[in-house]
């Protein structure tokens, strides 16, 4: 059975929701008379500044709550993220196909949600989007949404989600222009099946209703070396990159000199791949599409930068930072030079994938298991500093479940996690200069 309304997870200390003794384990049902189905109705309809709460108690009493609230005053309430809507796709290039076995649950799960996609930036094919729903995105203004498109030909489309009889996409994504509803796209690129003269096609039938196809990005296919059973694909070798980013950069920048601003990306991976330097940061616009690897190295050098002009010295240290082993040669570099500057010893640590296998090599997908071969009978005692975009937000755990504190059992050191830029590193850095003791 579903219950109804949603479940207040916490309330805020002082705020106006605990002043009205709104307490966690209660249901607010509804709004001004709407019932709510998820928190994107919450927000909605609490926007005004009248309201009236319908609140079924921890004690099954029921309340109707009537307040105003002034300037926007936040409510100080707090719900859990909706539960997603499974994927109905079996796409030639799902990720999750590609998982071994032993890793956390929620790995394992398709979502296909376009609330998720407001909410978080989550990429959805919208291939099961119901009548009802899009009525609902226009209604809400649920803008921006994060499109994966893949190709634009219908068939072509339907191949590569392994899906019949969906509605052409750019049927769907007209509809939700017309609304004026902001949409980011992307194509997952697979070699010899949706690049070439269909990629072309792509890429004008979405430029052709910018602004409100605001970006679009070209990612590589990822592939495990768990891919088993599954159909045929090829890796974006570096030759392949290459040939790729020298066909399309001239594209990108007519397409962008025609509206005004960068409209075409390619992800972070063909230039590592490829060995070619990326763009000037300015070429990457507002970074619409920096969650998605596209502009993170960019951003990662330009940042870096300025933590280098402004670093100072520090207590005396020894740390070991892990990363993967695609962006190694620029996280490298920065922490040879923030060595130098702050008298810290930083080794730097590339580690291999064995966990997925070779072909996956960025930060985010770094297993504990992995980082424990690589430092095994080399790290013993000091600190381990591990990026925070290996681990699941809020509860420190890797893909493969293992927590950080029994990476230091393992490992006999001190493990630290540290938000993933160079400020996040150096003000790490600062706080653990200061646990030891300032030099003078």
């Amino acid at each position: 059975m579903i219950e109804e309304g949603l479940l207040i997870e916490g309330v805020a200390k002082g705020s106006l929701a605990a002043e009205l003794e709104i307490e966690p384990g209660d249901r607010l049902l509804m709004v001004n008379n709407y019932p709510l189905r998820d928190i994107i109705d919450y927000n909605f309809y609490s926007s005004d500044d009248e309201l009236l709460f319908l609140v079924r108690k921890k004690s099954d009493e029921l309340w109707e709550v009537e307040f105003e609230r002034v300037d926007d005053e936040p409510l100080g309430i707090y719900f859990s993220t909706p539960a997603p809507a499974s994927c109905g796709n079996n796409c030639i290039f799902c990720f999750v196909h590609q998982l071994p076995r032993g890793l956390r649950k929620s790995l394992y799960i398709k979502d296909e949600d376009y609330r998720l996609s407001f909410l978080y930036g989550n990429y959805v094919t919208l291939s099961n989007i119901e009548p009802d729903e899009l009525a609902r995105i226009k209604e809400q203004r649920l803008s921006p949404l994060y499109i994966s498109v893949h190709a634009t030909d219908p068939a072509l489309r339907e191949n590569l989600l392994g899906k019949t009889g969906l509605t052409p996409i750019l049927a769907v994504i007209r509809e939700l222009a017309e609304a004026r509803i902001t949409m980011h796209t992307q194509v997952v690129l697979c070699p010899g099946i949706n690049d070439g003269e269909a990629l072309e096609q792509t890429v004008a039938e979405l430029a052709a209703l910018y602004p409100l196809v605001a970006s679009l990005a070209i990612v590589p296919v990822g592939i495990t070396r768990h891919r088993r059973g599954l159909p045929g694909l090829e890796p974006v070798t570096g030759d392949y990159a290459a040939k790729f980013i020298n066909d399309w950069q001239p594209r990108m920048a007519k397409i962008a000199r025609k509206l005004g601003e960068p409209f075409l990306f390619l992800s972070d991976e063909f230039f590592i791949k490829a060995g070619l330097p990326f763009p000037a940061l300015e070429l990457y616009g507002d970074l619409p599409q920096v969650e998605n690897g596209v502009g993170m190295i960019p951003l990662f050098l330009s940042e870096a930068e300025e933590v280098l002009s402004a670093a100072e010295k520090l207590a005396p240290l020894h740390v070991t930072v892990v990363t993967g082993q695609s962006p190694f040669p620029y996280v490298s570099g920065f922490l040879e030079t923030l060595s130098t500057r702050t008298g810290v010893a930083i080794r730097p640590v590339a580690v291999a994938n064995r966990l997925f296998g070779p072909e996956v090599t960025v930060t985010g997908l770094v297993s504990g298991v992995d980082i424990v071969k690589a430092l095994e009978g080399v790290q013993s005692g000091g600190f381990l500093l591990v990026p925070d975009v290996m681990l699941k937000e809020g509860e420190g755990l890797f893909l493969d479940d293992m927590a950080l504190e029994e990476l230091a059992e393992k490992l006999d050191c001190g493990v630290i996690s540290f938000y993933s830029s160079p400020d996040g590193f150096y003000e790490k850095l600062v706080e653990l200069s200061g646990r030891i003791s300032p030099l003078s």
